[in-house]
């Protein structure tokens, strides 16, 4: 039997949660960043453009960067996506102190200077995040066959998760645990999400 009739068409089912919980992560991170750093550098609509842009940015070179990393057929996407799933979470434990770093380190300088700071350190992580959706998506055509139901359904899980986490954040988890509990609580799913696909990955390998 040829390959191509043994390969799967469907998504794997742990794909979506996985996604999910990737996307819910990634806005509870950004509720936060944006509360420590209109504490620490002023709200103004300066900082609030500085801020949205240094985010969508980074998401956008960070799909380019995917994109092109996908493209590499000696490293796996779901080996790439775990690793970068990592990397947001060791930044997100460190990051509302290292804000705050930055806010003393910039203090007395420029306006300039403290929003490219504010930049640098809002663009880095999302470089990161903007990169999971293309490796994710790449892994996903491998199953499917099909682009425009890989990208779409992926697109899907991974916004929903963003919208619920953009009021579950506001509403609950800064309440309830604050900043630091919240980034923790982010950084967990984080690191979740990358255990587990990295389990699914060594499964589907020894299954091959």
């Amino acid at each position: 039997m040829s390959a191509e009739t043994t390969a799967p068409t469907t998504l794997p089912a742990w794909v979506a949660p996985a996604f999910f919980s990737s996307g819910f992560a990634a806005l509870i991170y950004q509720v936060v960043w944006q509360r420590v750093l209109f504490a620490t550098f002023g709200i103004n609509i300066e900082a609030v453009t500085i801020v949205v842009t240094a985010f969508l940015l980074g998401l956008g070179f960070g799909s380019l960067a995917g994109g092109v990393l996908s493209g590499h057929r000696r490293i796996h996407p779901l080996v790439a996506f775990a690793g970068l799933e990592l990397a947001i979470g060791v930044y997100g434990l460190i990051s509302v102190p290292l804000f705050h770093w930055a806010a003393e380190l910039s203090l007395g300088t420029s306006t300039a200077a403290a929003g490219a700071m504010s930049f640098a350190l809002v663009v880095i992580p999302t470089l990161f995040m903007g990169a999971t959706l293309p490796l994710l998506v790449s892994f996903a055509i491998r199953c499917t066959g099909n682009v425009g139901l890989s990208v779409g359904w992926l697109y899907f899980v991974n916004t929903a998760g963003s919208a619920l986490a953009s009021v579950a954040t506001v509403v609950f988890v800064l309440r309830a645990v604050g900043e630091t509990g919240s980034v923790r609580i982010a950084a967990a799913a984080n690191f979740a999400v990358a255990l587990f696909v990295l389990s699914r990955y060594h499964h589907e390998r020894s299954a091959s």
